[in-house]
């Protein structure tokens, strides 16, 4: 935290989130839905613009009182490491079964609603009890951030970026990563969310902008022996999702998440708007910062939004 708060030079603040209502509709996940405010409910009457006058005729009082639908990793978030695990046969019995980072349990340690889903009943609830996304938040989430500005690089040209892309980056920018920092990739795909205004286009997303190429080896040994502590985009998945053709019979469809969320602890940062503050450092040249980003202290949550501010 100490190299973060040295980094701090003339105290301007950027805030790293998207309106957590972007990236608009469900094109991008059709599982993920944006959020629905609703009133509370207060005698019987909906509790925004409730004018307390209604109940005691002396009161001068207007109340408002919301309650959210929120899907964890709609907009700007956090992966938990419950968010992706692996089978694994960690007996030895020749069967592999579900398993999380740290060898947590599926069924035991994050719990599953059983059977069916239907679109008729309400859904049961889940938790993850060893890995739910609270464990990350009581840790305060702060340190030095390292900006990797890949769109400054190949614009908004959609390209797999391995190990050899990187560091030709990293070089020509006078980046450096060293153990502890949280390492921020820049490739404009938030911004162009932005842009869309919600009503986000697929066929020019999945078209645009940089992406880690997870199946490149190089590059999944560089993020482990590297030392960062968290690993965060402004795209939609950190890394090609799917990711591209292996030859082994059985394997990831996202190797990067593979590597971070299962056998690294590592959290992943998925949509963070960037663009703003990776302009400011590279207007400034400088790539580091003061990065504050911790996820709701929500128990059993698996992933969280976020609302991450940099400082500089």
């Amino acid at each position: 935290m100490l190299e973060g708060i040295a980094e701090v030079k003339v105290g301007q603040s950027f805030c790293l989130s998207l309106p957590l209502d972007l990236p608009g509709g469900n094109v991008l996940n059709a599982r993920r839905h944006p959020p629905v405010l609703r009133p509370t409910i207060r005698n019987g009457r909906f509790n925004v613009n409730y004018a307390l006058r209604q109940d005691s005729p002396q009161l001068t009082d207007v109340m408002s009182d919301d309650a959210v639908l929120l899907y964890t990793q709609y907009s700007t978030q956090w992966d938990g490491l419950a968010h992706v695990g692996q089978l694994f046969d960690a007996d030895g019995d020749g069967l592999p079964e579900p398993l999380y980072y740290n060898g947590y349990r599926a069924g035991i340690d994050v719990e599953a609603p059983v059977g069916e889903a239907s679109p008729y009943v309400t859904v049961p609830e889940s938790h993850a009890r060893a890995l739910g996304i609270e464990k990350m938040a009581e840790t305060g989430v702060q340190g030095r951030g390292v900006m990797i500005d890949l769109h400054a690089h190949f614009g908004r040209e959609h390209r797999l970026v391995g190990l050899d892309d990187l560091e030709a980056v990293m070089a020509s920018d006078g980046v450096s990563v060293e153990p502890g920092d949280m390492v921020c990739l820049h490739t404009g795909f938030a911004e162009m969310l932005i842009e869309m205004g919600g009503e986000p286009d697929p066929h020019k997303l999945e078209h645009s902008c940089c992406v880690l190429d997870g199946r490149d080896d190089r590059l999944l040994d560089w993020i482990s022996s590297s030392g960062l502590s968290v690993l965060v985009a402004d795209n939609y998945a950190v890394e090609a999702h799917p990711a591209g053709a292996c030859d082994a019979p059985e394997h990831s469809a996202v190797p990067l998440h593979e590597l971070c969320l299962f056998k690294l602890g590592i959290h992943l940062g998925e949509l963070w708007h960037l663009t703003p503050l990776a302009n400011w450092l590279r207007e400034h040249h400088r790539s580091r910062f003061l990065l504050t980003a911790p996820p709701l202290r929500l128990p059993g949550a698996i992933g969280s939004p976020t609302t991450p501010v940099a400082t500089v």
